[in-house]
């Protein structure tokens, strides 16, 4: 081959190597538009999906059904036939002529039938080893067959409690059973936490929910990719913020209609006649700097109401408007509405509670009253002072005897209170306890009141924590400063 003709193929696969490079990187063009595209409809098809699917749970399909499997013999015990004694040929005439050819014949016929009787006596003893371990095995499979079927049953009697349950609406039955529905719908991998909350009141027939949505970064961030020939780059064309401002709350309503579209349709019992919704997202909060869960839209549907909406053809902005929604104008930015239905004050713990205050005139001895009496006056004291309080049942308290609610922005929150009508020190056990039940609540502060006092270890320990203990003189200062009332302390 001359100079010439390596050189033109040189330049052949050179020239090719270069379309073959920008063929590819235009492919992976291809494959980012697309994939930008995926997530575009993927987000605007969240209402529209859930349209095409029954939300309904079957029980029947909660129900095990499914047969255990059929005892099999394992080949190595399958039975094998007994051994055939070998055959020795008879003698013909002229071999009976030989000398000692008849004798040697009479013991190779004995031979052999000793030598089949030890095969048959080891064939016996490998066939009953193998019935042995065939036996065991039937009866190994039986008992895993009674215990799969016993447990089949308690699961398939567990359903059918539960389907009552539901069915007669109990307030447990019916929160599991739309946690069901909530749990089973499908959204897209990425963004979508899928995290709630549900809470039933079976006086109203509502349903409260909280419900975290997606954060603002789920919209895709660009529009297009290009390549830039001239610069060998790939380059991404932003979403202008509008846009994206505009698919991020259209997100939050189809979000937030879909999910009351599921849990309406899916009510077989006819348990819900309100679902009130509350989307909340968890980021950090802009006007404190610490981790908060931010609600961004609230809802109140009536089920009448909502049934009669077209979801295929609504606004879903209007539509959430007309519905009386609270929807934030900036969720991107975490800007904040006021939710219809605090969730955390929907608690089956809570009682109506009476006013022990008005009472107190007669009975101006505070270690006269009961401890139910005690626990009632401590959560009026604090409704006087501005808080909204709610008193527990005491069967089911997990060691809370009210809880107050302080509205005021950063500086409000949840608290749990203790009411200890002691004539003794309170110790620093007391004081833990309440701490561990500001953890398990998610309470912001915990306050412990006495009639007595409390030891300087219970003083060293609520150093430093979000704790306030009020003792037997500063509840009588709190009762006649707030409630005008002149109670005292004597045993």
């Amino acid at each position: 081959m001359t100079a010439n003709q390596q050189r033109r193929l040189d330049q052949a696969a050179a020239k090719e190597a270069k379309a073959q490079y920008l063929a590819d990187r235009e492919a992976e063009i291809e494959d980012l538009n697309a994939e930008v595209q995926e997530r575009v409809d993927a987000l605007q098809e969240i209402l529209a999906h859930t349209l095409r699917v029954d939300d309904r749970i079957s029980f029947g399909s909660l129900r095990s059904r499914v047969a255990f499997e059929e005892f099999k013999l394992p080949p190595a015990l399958a039975s094998k036939p007994a051994p055939t004694p070998a055959v020795v040929a008879p003698l013909s005439w002229m071999k009976k002529l030989i000398p000692g050819t008849s004798s040697k014949h009479a013991r190779a016929i004995e031979a052999n039938r000793a030598s089949h009787a030890l095969a048959m006596a080891e064939h016996a003893r490998a066939e009953a080893m193998k019935a042995s371990a065939t036996a065991k095995a039937m009866e190994e499979h039986a008992q895993r067959k009674t215990a799969f079927e016993a447990a089949q049953q308690r699961r398939n009697t567990e359903v059918d409690e539960f389907e009552a349950d539901y069915r007669a609406r109990d307030a447990d039955a019916v929160v599991a059973y739309n946690e069901m529905v909530l749990a089973r719908s499908e959204y897209p991998e990425e963004g979508f936490p899928q995290n709630f909350r549900l809470a039933y009141n079976e006086a109203s027939s509502e349903l409260v929910v909280e419900y975290e949505l997606p954060l603002a970064t789920v919209i895709p961030a660009e529009t297009e990719y290009r390549y830039i020939k001239s610069r060998d780059e790939i380059e991404s064309k932003a979403r202008k913020p509008a846009e994206a401002k505009r698919m991020y709350q259209d997100l939050l309503a189809s979000l937030t209609l879909r999910t009351l579209h599921e849990l309406f349709e899916a009510d077989q019992a006819n348990a819900l006649s309100l679902v009130t919704f509350t989307g909340v997202l968890d980021a950090i909060d802009p006007a404190t700097g610490r981790e908060a869960r931010i609600p961004v839209i609230s809802v109140r549907a009536p089920k009448e109401e909502f049934e009669h909406i077209r979801l295929d053809k609504v606004d879903k902005v209007i539509c959430l408007r007309n519905l009386g929604a609270h929807v934030s104008s900036r969720p991107d930015e975490l800007q904040a509405v006021k939710p219809i239905v605090e969730f955390n004050r929907v608690d089956k713990r809570f009682l109506e509670q009476g006013d022990a205050l008005s009472g107190l005139e007669s009975r101006p001895n505070l270690m006269d009253l009961t401890p139910s009496e005690f626990e009632i006056l401590v959560s009026n004291l604090f409704g006087k002072m501005g808080l909204e309080t709610k008193l527990t049942r005491s069967s089911r308290d997990g060691g809370v005897d009210a809880v107050a609610f302080d509205a005021r922005p950063v500086l409000g929150g949840k608290v749990v209170i203790q009411a200890k009508r002691f004539r003794d020190t309170v110790g620093v056990s007391a004081v833990r306890d309440l701490y561990g039940t500001i953890l398990n609540e998610g309470a912001s502060k915990g306050i412990l009141v006495c009639t007595s006092g409390y030891g300087a270890d219970a003083y060293n320990f609520s150093k430093d924590k979000p704790l306030e203990l009020i003792d037997g003189g500063g509840l009588l200062y709190l009762l006649r400063e707030h409630a005008g009332t002149h109670a005292r302390i004597s045993s």
